[in-house]
């Protein structure tokens, strides 16, 4: 896979202005609650553009989505959702980059993104916001620290230590239920943080066991997985409530490319294995 630097992620993502294709397809003009018809074309849902699925994501968490050399929005997630597309008779387009935490409450409030496909674990405390599709991934989490630091996880836990995550995750759930008297400390962006420990700045990251393997290998040989954390976690696709044919019309085409292998397809291209 040919993937940019991750220093370069935090500037190129933030700086991003203009809507990325997924498909290489030019913008449409907005066309708010358009009426669509689903794959099987038995039920209809709005969408924010007539014709494409807008997605709304945070651009440096490789390798599910993540700005390019080339200013291209890409990643496992990414052609996930073209292929989701393609099933409905749709295009795709991503929005700006965005904080992770904002990513649920653009999708519950509506009118910019019809859906946030940006490895968005399902838990109860987001269904109180919106709903989610089937899920498409199963995910762990990982604790990251310098590979020559020596620490034990429960040598982590204490109030001179710094751990980093990604400001409102299911990793910095983790830490303050498992390591509470160390001091966490929330970012927006995950290279960063990954960064930090590196640099001595913090000593440990929570974060996704895939987005863990993928940049260590990539780009942090410094760093190692002290842990992998059995959290059991299962990435779904946001979608509002106000929209349930819409999440029905994106499980047909789950299911679609689940039964035909593009998923098994994917997998392999972007985490070297199906077993995820």
């Amino acid at each position: 896979m040919n993937r940019r630097s991750f220093v370069k992620v935090a500037g190129a993502a933030g700086a991003a202005a203009l809507l990325a294709g997924c498909s290489g397809n030019g913008t449409q003009e907005p066309a708010d609650d358009t009426q669509s018809d689903d794959a099987t074309g038995e039920a209809d849902y709005t969408l924010v553009k007539e014709g494409v699925l807008t997605n709304v994501a945070e651009l440096g968490f490789s390798p599910f989505e993540y700005i390019d050399d080339e200013g291209n929005t890409v990643g496992f997630d990414v052609d996930l959702s073209n292929a989701l597309a393609e099933k409905m008779g749709l295009t795709c387009e991503w929005l700006p980059n965005q904080a992770f935490d904002t990513l649920v409450p653009t999708i519950k409030q509506g009118g910019k993104a019809d859906i946030s496909i940006a490895g968005v674990t399902i838990t109860d405390e987001r269904l109180e916001d919106v709903d989610f599709t089937d899920p498409y991934l199963n995910s762990n989490q990982a604790l990251i620290v310098a590979a020559s630091s020596g620490y034990a996880t429960d040598d982590l836990d204490a109030a001179d230590v710094q751990i980093a995550c990604q400001t409102g995750t299911t990793g910095d759930a983790w830490i303050q239920e498992n390591l509470p008297n160390a001091t966490r400390v929330p970012l927006a962006d995950v290279t960063a943080g990954m960064m930090g420990v590196s640099t001595g700045s913090y000593q440990a990251m929570v974060i996704d066991l895939p987005v863990a393997q993928n940049m260590l290998a990539q780009s942090f040989s410094d760093l190692t997985i002290l842990e992998e954390i059995p959290t059991g976690e299962q990435y779904g696709i946001a979608v509002s409530y106000d929209n349930p044919g819409l999440k029905d019309a994106l499980n047909e085409a789950l299911a679609a490319v689940e039964a035909d292998g593009t998923m098994d397809e994917l997998k392999q291209k972007w985490f070297g294995t199906t077993d995820i």
